[in-house]
């Protein structure tokens, strides 16, 4: 008994059932492919078609005379959302967010996750744009990019780094190492961007590249630097003044741990856990116990 009787081991979550879920425990890889879906069919109930982009697809492109007109910021995320007519833009996206975004994830938590994914498509479009100004010399508002393929390839470059030797599948058939599969893609999008041919954003795909190479190796973590969870005041009777104990804090912040650890155990066994979780949960259950008791 111990630890392993607290709520949070007893409950299984929405993920551990069969069936498709869209409760509090889906995960923001999932979420995101779900909102690029929505936002797909918008676009093509909004016009989109093999000629035409449509007012909401050329509302929210990025298009390269943004510094000219600040105020369209926004396009630096929401290009990211968006797809081309072609279905095999969205699903070819879609599944390698889904594939790679998972691990990176369950890794670096979801709300850091997200956090990434965001900077990365931002970091993406900005690369982007200067880029095109280097080669055309000119803020042209006809050069427009939308796809998420940016930020999608931040995701792939963090998990090959997280995860070097993993083994992945190229088309399900072809096995690679991961960090193989990160110079491969690497390589290929830098003849891309040097020959500048067809439609892909190549300069995209490295600026996400070069953002999740920089984030790794400086080990930020950018929901630091977000806000704390906004909480809407309650209103009615307020509780009663509470002396405020010191401990209170302390056996606060061990049950974070705590948290922390076994939701390690959950997603990655207990063979991820390092010496110093491991003795900090048994110290944890002996305490626990003795609550209990």
């Amino acid at each position: 008994m111990g630890i392993y009787d607290r709520d949070y081991e007893r409950e299984r979550s929405s993920n551990d059932s069969p069936g498709f879920h869209l409760g509090s425990d889906v995960s923001w890889t999932t979420k995101l492919v779900i909102v690029m879906a929505i936002v797909y069919v918008v676009q093509l109930l909004t016009g989109l078609t093999a000629r035409e982009d449509g007012w909401f697809t050329d509302l929210f492109s990025l298009r390269a005379d943004l510094p000219k007109k600040p105020w369209m910021a926004f396009q630096l995320v929401t290009y990211g959302f968006l797809h081309s007519y072609d279905f095999k833009h969205i699903l070819f996206n879609c599944f390698g967010l889904w594939m790679f975004g998972r691990s990176v994830e369950g890794q670096y938590g979801k709300r850091e996750y997200l956090a990434f994914f965001l900077a990365a498509v931002a970091f993406a479009g900005l690369a982007w744009l200067v880029c095109e100004f280097a080669a055309t010399r000119q803020l042209d508002p006809r050069i427009q990019m939308l796809g998420a393929s940016g930020g999608i390839a931040a995701v792939l470059i963090l998990f090959c780094f997280n995860f070097p030797r993993q083994q992945v599948f190229i088309w399900g058939v072809l096995p690679m190492k991961a960090w193989v599969f990160a110079l491969v893609f690497v390589g290929l999008d830098l003849l891309g961007a040097t020959n500048r041919e067809g439609n892909v954003a190549y300069t995209a795909h490295l600026g996400g590249a070069l953002f999740a190479a920089i984030y790794f190796k400086a080990g930020w973590r950018l929901s630091n630097w977000l806000p704390g969870r906004m909480k809407l005041p309650k209103f009615g009777r307020r509780p009663p003044l509470r002396v405020h104990d010191p401990t209170d804090d302390a056996e606060e912040a061990t049950d974070d741990v705590v948290d922390n650890i076994l939701r390690k155990i959950r997603e990655r066994g207990q063979d991820s856990l390092t010496s110093q979780e491991r003795r900090i949960l048994e110290e944890a259950s002996r305490e626990y116990q003795k609550r209990r008791h």
